[in-house]
């Protein structure tokens, strides 16, 4: 696969070794071969989006979106050691040539956040360091236990993380006591100190931790089994004294019994991953670390902890390695972990020195067909939607695929290969620079729409950009300059504004048409509810659903009408309940011609309820387009409904009028004003300014 590039506030790492997280991914691998029955049995809460989404969008267009989202590829592994190659903008602590730690998958070059990442001290092998990430999941759970000195706290499950978790508390100065089925794992936590209970042979774990603890019961449990059984919760808090803590670590069922709990006065609680900034992009993804003072134990700071410990020989790991592959036959790492009952600690090396394929970041799938026709396309982005609509789409319109690139290089091999391109890339550089090429296609985050564009148009190359096309007014105003050109014909800019090619919606503005005076129009938007975590909701990283998505229909408005937008006026709810404000929100649009349209975009419905419905009254005549499936009308000669057998929202048709446009010279299929005006509106809707 193409190479990672080091991104702003991370680390470009040649790896040295891997360690496979033996529980999280042996139940990736057995989810991955399971059919699409037993997969749907493992997930019943997702059966019922799925039959909730076959109800308003339909039966085939819910299985291609069920089918697409199961082939997105998920690489393998989070425990990582090697080399840092490159540092990105904005890292000063990791220089070239440090020996680091992170969580980072098997992968000969891997790019991390330096917030996930820490420097191996002297003494520490690169095969002991790989175990960090996992230690650190165990150091965690016993942080959030808080053990003193010389108290009794018992570790049920002596996988990995069980084993590590014993060592750690040992060295805090507890006494440990360690219950399994395997002897040969209790053999290891008696080696570290540890006593140990026996199940497989019968003996009673509360019997034996209330003689651990000479009657009184122990102070702590840390529960790092992974089991559907809901015995190791229940057998803590039997086992437990007053107020005694118990913190999962692993998997669990957790079917409790109150009276357990609440007669002992006991702490639940449920350990997360490496400790504080886990999932929070902004701590992760944007490398924005929490003050020291404050959070004195983050995921990156638990790393450099678990790597002390190992360095002071309080943590020793080498006794549990099993089996040890070359990433050249990571296959049979696999098949290992499947089938052997033994098997534990399994480490992957790799060969030292960074080749130039290591490190090539456009690798050949085909050969490149360099056919006439004006329609050479290099795709930047392979995401979700890139992926199951656009690329699809594109490639049905009869475009050249030439590249597609992605940030990390998985899916842009995958989906390079599914769909015939010649190259899968990490190197946008070098699309946009790409003489070959005719034009570009922008599918990444929203916030690097603008750059690229301007960047592909300056290099002399349409673009179709996935909408929004700019978050903020200046950077507008820069991708407009750059899409007047100088002399000779002007590239083409193109946005993704689909709905307005919609068949049904086609139809609508014909009919329209009939009527020459002044029409109201009703859009009402069931969005759904999308976390305030994600990147779209992130005013720097998405701008936000309104100028994300909510500009879809002040497009097609644009279109319906015929007319330039004069004003706009956006509310958003007050107090909601959790979440955002900004995706529950009304937006009333002026044109010239007198007419004037309401969008009601809510992002607080029920998902049973039709995502889009547009409504058009003028004239004592009515259209109503149902989630692009029906347009019915009332009062209107000569027409009363119109069907589609599936919904057809215009991507297809809108991804062939560019390939269209790029083969005949033009013209654009969205006049360049149209664009530009809507996306100004639509940025100003998102402010909520009038």
């Amino acid at each position: 696969m193409p190479a990672p590039r080091a991104r702003r506030g991370g680390l470009l790492i040649e790896t040295a070794a891997t360690l496979v997280s033996a529980g999280t991914e042996r139940m990736l691998v057995e989810f991955g071969k399971s059919n699409l029955v037993e997969k749907a049995l493992k997930q019943p809460q997702r059966v019922k989006e799925v039959l909730a989404k076959a109800q308003t969008d339909g039966v085939l267009e819910t299985l291609q979106a069920v089918r697409s989202k199961l082939d997105q590829p998920i690489p393998l592994g989070y425990c990582n050691a090697g080399r840092v190659l490159e540092v990105g903008p904005g890292v000063e602590v990791f220089k070239a040539g440090d020996r680091v730690v992170s969580n980072g998958p098997h992968a000969e070059v891997v790019a991390a956040p330096q917030t996930l990442s820490a420097k191996i001290p002297d003494g520490v092998t690169d095969e002991e360091a790989a175990f960090t990430p996992l230690a650190a999941i165990a150091l965690q759970g016993i942080r959030l236990a808080e053990p003193a000195i010389g108290e009794r706290v018992a570790v049920f499950g002596l996988g990995l993380i069980g084993l590590m978790a014993v060592q750690i508390l040992r060295a805090n100065g507890c006494r440990v006591l360690g219950l399994d089925f395997d002897a040969k794992k209790l053999a290891l936590a008696r080696g570290y100190g540890a006593e140990v209970v026996d199940l497989s042979a019968g003996q009673d774990a509360v019997a034996a931790g209330l003689a651990f603890s000479d009657g009184r019961g122990v102070d702590a449990v840390i529960i790092a089994a992974s089991t559907k059984s809901s015995d190791p919760v229940t057998q803590a808090a039997k086992m437990s004294r007053k107020r005694g803590r118990i913190v999962l670590v692993g998997v669990t069922g957790l079917e409790l019994d109150r009276a357990d709990f609440y007669e002992k006065e006991l702490t639940f609680q449920v350990s997360c991953s490496y400790g504080p900034g886990r999932y929070d992009p902004t701590y992760e993804e944007r490398a924005q670390d929490y003050p020291f003072g404050f959070v004195r134990w983050t995921e990156q700071r638990n790393f450099e902890a678990v790597l002390d410990l190992m360095a002071a020989g309080s943590l020793k790991v080498g006794d549990l390695i099993t089996h040890r592959y070359a990433v050249a036959d990571a296959g049979s790492a696999y098949a290992a972990l499947t089938s052997d009952a033994q098997a534990m600690g399994i480490v992957i090396t790799y060969a030292d020195g960074a080749s130039k394929t290591k490190l090539g970041r456009t690798i050949a799938l085909r050969d490149v067909r360099r056919s006439a026709g004006g329609a050479r396309l290099g795709v930047i982005g392979a995401g979700n939607f890139a992926s199951r609509m656009l690329i699809p789409a594109l490639k049905g319109a009869g475009a050249e695929l030439v590249t597609v690139t992605s940030q990390g290089g998985v899916s842009a091999l995958v989906h390079g290969r599914k769909n015939d391109f010649a190259q899968a890339s990490t190197d946008v550089d070098a699309v946009i620079a790409d003489p070959d090429l005719d034009a570009v296609v922008i599918a990444t985050r929203h916030d690097t729409h603008a750059d690229f564009a301007e960047r592909a148009l300056q290099a002399g190359k349409s673009v179709f950009v996935e909408k929004p096309l700019a978050l903020t007014e200046p950077e507008l105003d820069r991708v407009a300059a750059a899409a007047a050109g100088g002399e000779g014909p002007s590239p083409i800019l193109m946005v993704g504004f689909n709905r307005r090619f919609a068949p049904l919606a086609i139809k609508m503005r014909e009919l329209l048409g009939q009527l020459s005076e002044p029409k109201t129009f009703i859009v009402t938007v069931n969005a759904g509810a999308i976390p305030a975590g994600h990147w779209t909701q992130d005013a720097e990283a998405g701008g936000g659903r309104i100028v994300g998505e909510a500009c879809h229909f002040v497009d097609l408005l644009r279109y319906l009408v015929g007319a330039p937008i004069e004003r706009l006026h956006a509310v958003k709810l007050g107090r909601p309940a959790a979440g955002v404000a900004e995706d529950k929100a009304t937006l009333v649009l002026e044109f010239a011609d007198g007419s004037h349209g309401t969008i009601h975009y809510f992002a607080n419905g029920a998902k049973t309820f039709p995502k889009e419905r547009i409504e058009a009254f003028g004239a004592g005549r009515i259209l109503q387009l149902d989630n692009f499936r029906a347009l019915r009308a009332w009062g209107w000669p000569g027409f009363s409904k119109m069907t589609s057998s599936r919904q057809d929202k215009g991507h297809a048709a809108g991804a062939a009028a560019f390939v269209q446009a790029l083969r005949t010279g033009g013209p654009a299929p969205i006049p360049l004003e149209e664009v530009l005006e809507v996306s100004r509106w639509s940025i100003r809707a998102a402010r909520f300014e009038d």
